[in-house]
């Protein structure tokens, strides 16, 4: 395609600003649209997998990343109550040495703030603040985003990246339906000097349990610590990650559990609260001259860790595919087709991952040997992670 074509992008976050660093890169105009009056992530914590890695080195903020966030030695299961811990992965230099780049766990504001950056260094009038979108016109030979308060943008592609909640998406194609999924979330980012000198490691631990577990890993550089709990419980059902809760009914959601997780919930400054709802990952994201990236058209659970990184391979593809195709709705096409067949094995990954992160046989300490050497053991492990993690964004087929 030639470089002339205005490209919109509907969302300001993870996503959007990497399909704009991908655009800019490769020369095409760009223009952001971001409802929000200013750029800003909730404070929580994102697992880069080695993917992911390789896709912000395609877009430049690799290095720049890398130095503000942590490469944990590696990743551990632990069990509920005994705290027996059992090996998930080898990071660190192992995972370079088998991928070619690090696992990083990042500051979800950070990794906004380095795409921010590095998109507005190539275009430093590219986005738009408090412009949300109402409506849009897919046309033949171009689209028109139209804007709460009356104004009217026009472009010759229009990329939805407005999340699970999307506008774009419920344009194009009506609202999708969200089922919840029986299972709440507790977050909280908590300074390391509230933890006990134990608990501070270069390490990250998924706590797993009947009905329930938690993960725990540390961000930049160990100056702080991620968790994030899943309970099943099915009296709230608020899809939100701005909604404060208690520390007393976090700790309660995992009363005997072992006491460095009470210690974790215990130590956080506050805890969010929100409840996770299910959305069948769309087949069709293309109409026209629009398309979708990212939530708006693969929004996943978090239990394979790979919802931003989805994002942002999304981004490097859809730039891909811009520059082979000369014809903007082929290009799209191309994008669509080469992306849903993982992003919906991934969708389906996360999925699965509850029942084994919340298995039964977990009760008793018999039980979970026995599970874990069924499930959790080096081959099975492989045959689950392996495909995601050697995915190349500038190489995959388009």
């Amino acid at each position: 395609m030639t470089k002339s074509p205005k490209i919109l992008i509907a969302g300001g976050g993870i996503g959007g600003m990497a399909a704009a660093l991908s655009l800019l890169r490769r020369g095409y105009d760009v223009e952001v649209y971001e409802q929000a009056p200013e750029l800003g992530e909730v404070g929580a914590g994102v697992q880069i997998s080695p993917n992911g890695a390789r896709a912000l080195d395609a877009l430049g903020v690799f290095e720049t990343l890398k130095a503000a966030s942590c490469a944990p030695r590696r990743k551990e299961f632990r069990l509920w109550n005994t705290g027996r811990a059992w090996p998930m992965f080898d990071l660190g230099q192992m995972a370079i040495e088998k991928y070619g780049y690090p696992y990083l766990t990042v500051y979800r504001p950070d990794l906004l703030g380095t795409l921010v950056d590095a998109v507005r260094a190539m275009a430093p009038q590219a986005i738009h603040l408090g412009a949300a979108v109402e409506n849009v016109t897919n046309r033949e030979d171009g689209v028109a985003l139209h804007l709460v308060g009356g104004k009217t943008v026009e472009g010759d592609i229009l990329i939805g990246a407005d999340g699970v909640k999307s506008t774009v998406r419920k344009c194009l194609f009506g609202d999708d339906e969200a089922n919840f999924t029986g299972m709440i979330a507790w977050r909280a980012v908590i300074p390391m000097e509230r933890l006990p000198e134990h608990m501070r490691q270069m390490v990250g631990w998924t706590w797993i349990g009947p009905g329930g577990h938690m993960v725990n890993y540390p961000l930049r550089g160990g100056k702080l610590m991620n968790m994030i709990g899943t309970i099943e419980r099915n009296d709230w059902q608020v899809e939100s990650w701005y909604t404060q809760g208690s520390i007393e009914e976090c700790a309660n959601d995992f009363a005997g559990w072992h006491e460095d997780v009470q210690t974790l919930i215990r130590s956080a400054p506050t805890v969010m609260k929100w409840a996770f709802m299910e959305r069948t990952p769309r087949q069709k994201w293309s109409e026209g001259r629009s398309t979708l990236l990212g939530d708006a058209c693969h929004a996943t659970l978090p239990f394979l860790a790979q919802g931003a990184v989805m994002s942002i391979e999304d981004g490097v593809v859809l730039g891909r595919c811009l520059d082979q195709y000369d014809d903007p709705k082929e290009a799209l096409l191309r994008y669509e087709a080469a992306r849903v067949d993982r992003t919906s094995r991934m969708v389906r990954g996360a999925k699965e991952n509850t029942a084994r992160f919340h298995e039964t046989a977990l009760a008793t300490e018999e039980g979970a040997v026995k599970y874990m050497e069924s499930e959790w053991s080096r081959d099975p492990i492989n045959d689950r992670y392996d495909w995601l993690y050697r995915y190349d964004v500038l190489t995959a087929e388009i």
